[in-house]
């Protein structure tokens, strides 16, 4: 519930910052902004978690987190909201959402038996995906039907759901470190020490920073201009790749949830991300209409789950709860580093590179029109080409890494 306010928030803010500026790089910066201060300050903040009460944890960074809305709402009403407003409030979510996720990672563990690990994260990617599906339909409706500041209240609203039963109805199994460091670069020190031994682990976490720079390249900032760019600006096409794209991601989380664990955990991650790669941005960048784009959205949203159920299973069986905290943190740094990277130098490819050497009309330009077809935003669909070549060849790479596969 929480997260669909929060979801329909961000979508009507996109709304709103567009109407305002026309600038595709201002909503790009609305979600750098959020990146750059998660990613910065996740490395500092692992001993915090471990010393501390996830649940006040979680419910602190949530109260700051629906204050930033309130703000929102506070600067609409009296006029005076402007896109740099939007900027310093992500940057400030960021932060909170820095302590809050590997928080509450640390209290599903305690929550969760190991062996059901695997299936409660197919319920999350479940739950998320819903909030794909459904999140930008119900916000075009009320932002049409009552502006931005209906939708702010909403969320504010839900917000309250959830911290009252997060407060009143789950008890979360307190371990509290008692360890007190000198300087929070000791916690930081003492999570890298921990992943220099469980070198696997390391492993994992750089190879999927390079998979998650593949992916934000594309999908975050190109699919939606190269989708409206190919269909001659038709924003029902652009709607189902979209909607498809959630419901991937449901069936994956729900075949997730009801399967039985994975014998070859670190495997399944890597054979799931390159099917993603080989079968979702190849056949977006070949595909030249909405029946295709949509297979295509399918295709790479459905092993999403896959990668994050067995990720989660081995990190929770290798990590001691004691330590969570602190490792946990250092994942989110480096695996969501190069998140922010993506956004902004997808953007700037498409618009300064690919796009105009895809009009240059060269030798190379027209072997790949014949993959890629010569109709606008074919630079676009090259960037796809080219993400899932290199996104497919790190995944079938990282397969025979030893370190990886002792993780099995």
């Amino acid at each position: 519930m929480s997260g669909l306010g929060s979801s329909m928030t961000g979508f009507a803010l996109v709304l709103w910052a567009y109407g305002q500026s026309h600038s595709a790089m201002s909503i790009s910066l609305m979600t750098f902004c959020n990146y750059v201060s998660y990613v910065f300050l996740s490395l500092f903040v692992g001993n915090f978690i471990d010393r501390h009460k996830k649940k006040t944890i979680m419910l602190v960074s949530d109260s700051i987190a629906a204050v930033g809305s309130l703000a929102i709402l506070a600067f609409l009403l009296a006029e005076r909201l402007e896109i740099w407003n939007i900027y310093a409030i992500n940057v400030i979510i960021g932060i909170t959402n820095a302590f809050q996720q590997p928080a509450s990672a640390v209290a599903t563990g305690m929550l969760v038996p190991k062996e059901k690990i695997s299936n409660v994260s197919g319920m999350n990617s479940f739950s998320n995906n819903l909030i794909v599906v459904f999140s930008p339909m119900l916000a075009a409706f009320l932002f049409a039907a009552g502006g931005l500041a209906l939708i702010l209240l909403i969320d504010l609203a839900s917000f309250v759901f959830a911290f009252c039963v997060l407060l009143f109805f789950i008890t979360i199994p307190e371990q509290v470190q008692d360890k007190i460091y000198s300087s929070p670069f000791a916690g930081i020190a003492e999570g890298f020490d921990f992943l220099k031994k469980e070198k696997g682990i390391l492993y994992i976490m750089l190879t999927m920073a390079l998979i998650n720079f593949c992916s934000r390249l594309t999908y975050e900032n190109i699919l939606s201009p190269m989708i409206l760019a190919r269909s001659s600006g038709d924003s029902i096409a652009l709607g189902i790749v979209n909607a498809c794209m959630g419901i991937g991601g449901i069936a994956g989380g729900i075949i997730v949830s009801v399967k039985k664990e994975s014998y070859h955990k670190a495997v399944a991650i890597y054979i799931s991300a390159a099917l993603s790669f080989l079968f979702g941005d190849l056949i977006m960048a070949v595909g030249k209409n909405v029946f295709w784009w949509s297979v295509a959205a399918v295709a790479a949203s459905l092993p999403i789950p896959f990668i994050m159920a067995n990720q989660n299973t081995i990190l929770y069986h290798k990590i001691p709860v004691a330590m969570q905290g602190r490792v946990f943190a250092v994942r989110n740094a480096i695996q969501y580093s190069t998140i922010p990277v993506g956004i902004i130098l997808g953007g700037y490819l498409a618009d300064y590179v690919f796009e105009p050497f895809m009009s240059s009309g060269n030798k190379l330009v027209r072997m790949l029109e014949i993959v890629v077809g010569d109709s606008a935003g074919n630079g676009m669909a090259a960037m796809f080409l080219c993400t899932g070549i290199f996104g497919f060849t790190v995944s079938i790479v990282s397969c025979f890494n030893q370190e990886i596969r002792k993780l099995n």
